[in-house]
């Protein structure tokens, strides 16, 4: 049975949410080219498996109420989630991290090719998170 693009970005976010790098990268093209609110671009898969890796260390967060959305042809995909996170370890140019716990609504869009993730772009208001964390 083929995936379709929902399957494959729900697929993603359990392996998020399970806090599995390995999954993640699984559901992933070689090529991914990773787009992060507020930042550059990544493209490859060492560079987002290096990403994820420094996630797990800063950051410690479960995506709630996700809602998926594709086209028909499966080929582009979008999310829509509330991130729940605790903030463990200081990021350079932002706050300090005491252990911070904030809630923040974010977003996704993804295309995919050969049953794989060619590229996620993910949007947060920073703004918000700064303050929460910051309180």
């Amino acid at each position: 049975m083929t995936q379709t693009a929902k399957d494959i970005v729900t697929a993603y976010y359990a392996a998020f949410n399970a806090a599995d790098p390995a999954a993640m990268l699984a559901c992933v093209s070689d090529d991914i080219e990773h787009r992060v609110n507020e930042a550059g671009i990544r493209r490859g898969r060492d560079k987002f498996a290096e990403f994820c890796a420094h996630m797990g260390v800063s950051y410690r967060e479960t995506l709630k109420d996700i809602e998926i959305f594709s086209n028909a042809a499966g080929t582009r995909a979008a999310a829509e989630f509330v991130v729940h996170g605790e903030y463990l370890q200081t990021d350079p140019g932002l706050p300090e991290a005491k252990g911070q716990r904030y809630t923040l609504p974010a977003g996704a869009f993804f295309d995919l090719k050969d049953g794989k993730i060619s590229r996620v772009t993910t949007f947060y208001n920073l703004n918000d998170w700064i303050a929460q964390v910051s309180a």
